[in-house]
């Protein structure tokens, strides 16, 4: 795993060959077969040198939940591992990576009337006031959320109310049982490396149509896979709020922002081995487990 940026999909594929894996996607938006350039799909050449799952294998219109993603992860590894002792899941997801390493935690029920309450709050008031009241309830989820996702703003918020407790405390429940273990490699880079590759990729997406990709996704800028960095900030573009150079920048930077909030999420995970992405596959290699060890 790794924020946005760092290198993980040509290490991986790298790594892949070395140990013999698949890549099992762990990205919940290159799931989407209609986004390719402002997901950072791997390419073409290299989706056939290493077989993949989880790429572009269903439409933004299906959709997929987190835990959707977990019942269709786990029943993939189970039949996998019959053939493999050790794979490989490669993403940045953090809510995805836990539903698969330690399974979902039980939410409270949703209360239909708080949700309401709070999506009219939203209509009249911005989504900043119910991020003013998240850092108040829940500072630690604050530090880790997509800000500029409202879903993911309003259900912590729900959570937090109907629960009388934190979000982020609900979901430190004890971890399902699995019947392998993860071990956890982040990758990283200096920050002044990082965001210069965030930079970069950005006006290489650009250069290779991220306008017109993103003037496709138009009829479908209401569903949750298009509420995503790179795709956002053109559609205000279209709606005329801002100018193309001012999209761009305000991608890169939302990039960066959303590099941090991965680190942070990332930071969580005791015992996770932090490895320098510009390492060989063969020095990752050391923190997996020897064939055939559990």
């Amino acid at each position: 795993m790794g924020p946005t940026g760092v290198g993980k999909t040509a290490l991986s594929i790298d790594l892949a060959k070395q140990i013999g894996s698949p890549v099992i996607s762990c990205d919940s938006r290159q799931l989407y077969r209609e986004l390719n350039i402002g997901v950072a799909r791997p390419s073409e050449e290299q989706l056939r040198s290493v077989p993949h799952f989880f790429i572009a294998d269903r439409s933004v219109q299906q959709g997929c939940s987190v835990g959707a993603y977990e019942q269709e992860a786990i029943a993939l590894l189970d039949d996998l591992f019959a053939r493999h002792s050790t794979l490989l899941m490669v993403g940045g997801s953090g809510l995805y990576i836990d539903a698969v390493c330690y399974g979902l935690d039980d939410m409270p029920a949703t209360d239909r009337a708080l949700r309401e309450t709070l999506m009219q709050r939203l209509a009249l008031e911005g989504v900043e006031s119910l991020r003013r009241e998240l850092r108040a309830l829940d500072p630690d989820y604050y530090d880790a959320v997509d800000l500029k996702n409202p879903r993911r703003v309003v259900r912590a918020l729900e959570v937090c109310i109907a629960a009388g407790k934190p979000f982020s405390k609900i979901r430190r429940n004890a971890p399902k049982k699995r019947t392998f273990s993860a071990r956890l490699i982040v990758l990283t880079r200096s920050r002044e490396a990082l965001y210069e590759s965030i930079n970069a990729r950005v006006d290489r997406m650009m250069a290779q149509g991220l306008l017109e990709e993103a003037r496709q996704m138009l009829p479908y800028r209401c569903l949750s896979a298009l509420q995503t960095v790179g795709y956002r900030e053109l559609f205000r573009h279209f709606d005329g709020e801002i100018s193309l150079p001012q999209a761009v920048e305000l991608i890169k930077r939302n990039t960066r922002r959303y590099a941090k909030r991965q680190l942070t999420w990332m930071r969580r995970y005791e015992g996770a081995a932090w490895v320098d992405a510009g390492s060989a596959p063969g020095a990752i290699c050391l923190h997996l487990p020897a064939s055939g060890a559990p």
